[in-house]
């Protein structure tokens, strides 16, 4: 497996900087996500780690080695795209077999690791099949068959699992988790989609317009950002991100009180909406909306701060639209950021109104 690096790694279109500086270590082993929206750099990250796309500065790494000018078919990487990729008039069993064909790989060899990894992903019985024949969940596996039938050093997975439905995906994700498990090989996976990040790798990468926002575990982002596009990111619900002034340590929104000391100006306060209760006492408000989702119930209350939302466990709401209700939170369980610099500030504190 391999150890990789990125140093001052530049990525340049044009006149553009889609990676203008990028510095990341991922250890032997790890399987770490790329995560941010559409045209965050992240696909072009691992485009220049699979060898698609060349860096136009800075070096790039496997084990100590600079690979910027190897091939792509020479760098021992495996890859699944999100459409998969599979050659239609191939069988199942030649498409995993394909990239052998460029290692030279003797014949008998080949077709014992094309019938070994099948009967890892489990797609043993499908070998004489055409992809045309398969569902889209089989299509995964022989993809993913074919990325691993090379022994590689590295696993590429681009938005792998964005052309399942719900249920194949949560299986999926399970299954490539504990693939990675019992392979140990390096993986970097690339998503938009924060649960698959959150629940397969072991750390996370969080991008915004081709720079590094904040690495940690899932944990580290959810319940520590670092900034509020994290803050706002990572979630769903989302957040509620309210507004306010501070002054002399205190910052006040329509009556709840936020000590934080040594903070001045503007300040965002996010409250993580399964942190917010009905309550005796709290900020008042007005239940606009009812969302059931199953084991949660979510609820919008306009309130004098703006909209809040605020998910309550089970399956039944106990409450109403129209409703007053008074909103409240434990101060642990708030977030306060500078609304110019949009930073975490640590150590800070919320007391909600009696």
């Amino acid at each position: 497996m391999a150890k990789i690096e990125f140093r001052h790694v530049v990525k340049r279109f044009g006149a553009v900087d889609v990676i203008p500086d990028m510095n990341l270590v991922i250890d032997d082993g790890e399987f770490v996500a790329l995560l941010g929206p559409s045209g965050c750099g992240k696909s072009t990250s691992l485009f220049m780690l699979a060898g698609i796309y060349l860096p136009s500065g800075g070096e790039l790494l496997f084990d100590g080695r600079v690979v910027n000018e190897v091939e792509a078919r020479d760098r021992n990487v495996g890859i699944v795209f999100q459409s998969y990729a599979l050659y239609p008039h191939m069988s199942v069993r030649d498409n995993i077999l394909f990239p052998l064909r460029f290692k030279k790989t003797p014949r008998d060899e080949a077709l014992a690791r094309v019938k070994a990894v099948a009967e890892l992903v489990r797609v043993e019985e499908l070998l004489d099949r055409r992809p045309g024949e398969l569902s889209g969940g089989q299509q995964q596996r022989v993809a993913l068959a074919r990325a691993l039938v090379k022994e590689p050093e590295l696993l590429l997975l681009d938005e792998p699992l964005s052309n399942l439905d719900a249920s194949l995906r949560l299986s999926m994700r399970t299954e490539i988790k504990s693939l990675h498990a019992q392979l140990g090989v390096t993986t970097l996976l690339v998503t938009h989609d924060q649960i698959e990040a959150t629940t397969m790798a072991d750390r996370i990468i969080c991008m915004r317009a081709g720079r590094i926002e904040q690495v940690g575990t899932p944990d580290d982002l959810y319940l520590r950002p670092s900034s509020l596009f994290v803050a706002g990111f990572i979630g769903s619900p989302p957040i509620n991100l309210i507004a306010g002034d501070a002054e002399g340590g205190m910052v006040a929104v329509n009556g709840a009180r936020f000590p934080v000391e040594g903070a001045s100006g503007r300040l965002t306060v996010g409250l993580r909406p399964e942190h917010l209760r009905f309550a005796d006492t709290g900020f008042p408000g007005r239940i606009a909306q009812i969302e059931p989702m199953g084991r949660e119930i979510l609820y919008v209350v306009e309130t004098g701060m703006g909209a809040v939302r605020v998910l309550e466990q089970g399956s039944s709401a106990g409450h109403s639209t129209g409703e007053e209700v008074k909103v409240s939170f434990l101060p642990e369980n708030s977030l306060v950021f500078e609304t110019e610099r949009q930073k975490l500030i640590a150590g800070a504190h919320v007391r909600a109104p009696d």
